[in-house]
């Protein structure tokens, strides 16, 4: 009698555990459909780049102090504010080869199939030619199936870009690719 009175609070315990695992799943898919954000939520978060930089560089402690004055530094810039709620947020993440060449995304996001690319604009030349260089990653990137939105973020300090009016036109296009819709947003800061 002991044995089996044994068994069977063996087996409650083992079902009240079981139960528990059941229940805790299923709160983790509720919370991660809640937390599921959309790519126009990643949008209004890097409009607000200017705002985030300004604060670490204006605290009157001796904390962080972002130079951005180069492409890696608003690549880190951007992964610090995105990665986060971004959980698969992926930095330098390679892409299919295309043209016997391969190309490395800045960021990845599988679940939002979004791809963010960081360009900081050096100077006036660089400023003139950035049109083509976001032409060419669109070339590459409408081959990667993992991509249904490219996110271009344009950090250009010295206001180089001639035209962001007519930039801004010719990137944010509708664009299809063999029935296959390829979103381009621009953000040009500062």
């Amino acid at each position: 009698m002991v044995a089996e009175t044994s068994t069977v609070d063996e087996a409650t315990s083992v079902g009240g555990v079981l139960g528990g695992l059941a229940e805790l799943a299923t709160r983790s898919r509720d919370a991660s459909r809640a937390e599921r954000i959309e790519v126009a939520e990643v949008l209004d978060a890097l409009n607000e780049f200017n705002e985030c930089v300004r604060y670490l560089n204006t605290r009157r402690s001796a904390g962080a102090v972002l130079q951005l004055d180069s492409e890696a530094a608003v690549q880190d810039a951007i992964y610090l504010m995105l990665r986060p709620w971004i959980r698969d947020l992926v930095p330098e993440a390679p892409s299919d080869k295309i043209a016997n060449r391969y190309s490395l995304c800045d960021f990845l996001s599988r679940s939002l199939r979004l791809v963010i690319e960081a360009k900081f604009v050096r100077d006036k030349q660089h400023g003139k030619s950035i049109s083509k260089e976001l032409h060419d990653d669109i070339e590459v990137y409408r081959h990667n199936p993992l991509c249904d939105h490219i996110l271009f973020f344009v950090y250009d300090l010295d206001s180089n870009i001639p035209d962001e009016r007519e930039l801004r036109r010719t990137i944010e296009q509708t664009r299809v690719y063999e029935g296959r819709p390829l979103l381009c947003s621009i953000i040009v800061k500062p």
